[in-house]
């Protein structure tokens, strides 16, 4: 999703290093994102701009943080969102797809707000028409991605099993056997 993607921008670290990296202020990583985004690509954004993408970041992030709380979101925070997304003006349109008939929005110009406003859109239409519960913080006190958990039963506790999961195993194995050790005369 194009919400958790952006958000992730902010990276820490998993293995505990304690490094951590805003990707935003990486030169060519937002260009890099919006190719995978199957975005069109624009120029960097000015420091405004960036300053903005930053803002939006925070404000999705404390609604994450609430709603995996198990808080909705208040309606100033609505109204904030809401603000961001009618940055960016859209065409309403109807069209063949594989076909069949579909609706869409078409972009009425294609610049950092409409990209912001993409972005608030996404994370909107999740909280509203996905299962908020899915939304998941990474276990992993080190990491803290943030992800929607796919999984049939909902039980997914790591952005990514096979490292946070993994390494997180591996702590609790090393705690348990310290724990015996220091237990043993």
């Amino acid at each position: 999703m194009l919400w958790d993607d952006f958000l992730n921008s902010d990276w820490h670290d998993w293995r505990g290093t304690g490094k951590s990296e805003d990707r935003l202020d990486r030169p060519g990583w937002l260009r890099a994102w919006l190719k995978e985004q199957h975005l069109p690509i624009l120029d960097q954004p000015n420091p405004h701009e960036l300053q903005q993408l930053k803002e939006l970041r925070s404000l999705i992030h404390g609604m994450v943080t609430s709603i995996v709380q198990g808080v909705s979101p208040d309606a100033e925070t609505i109204g904030r969102l809401n603000d961001v997304m009618s940055d960016g003006p859209v065409i309403r349109e109807l069209f063949f797809r594989e076909g069949s008939l579909s609706t869409g929005n078409r972009p009425v110009r294609w610049d950092w707000q409409q990209v912001m406003s993409d972005i608030a859109a996404s994370f909107a239409d999740t909280i509203a028409n996905g299962e908020t519960a899915r939304i998941r913080i990474c276990d992993n006190p080190d990491c803290l991605w943030v992800y929607y958990d796919d999984t049939r039963n909902r039980s997914k506790r790591y952005c990514d099993d096979k490292m946070c999961g993994n390494l997180m195993k591996v702590r609790r194995f090393r705690a348990r056997k310290k724990a015996s050790e220091d237990d043993q005369p």
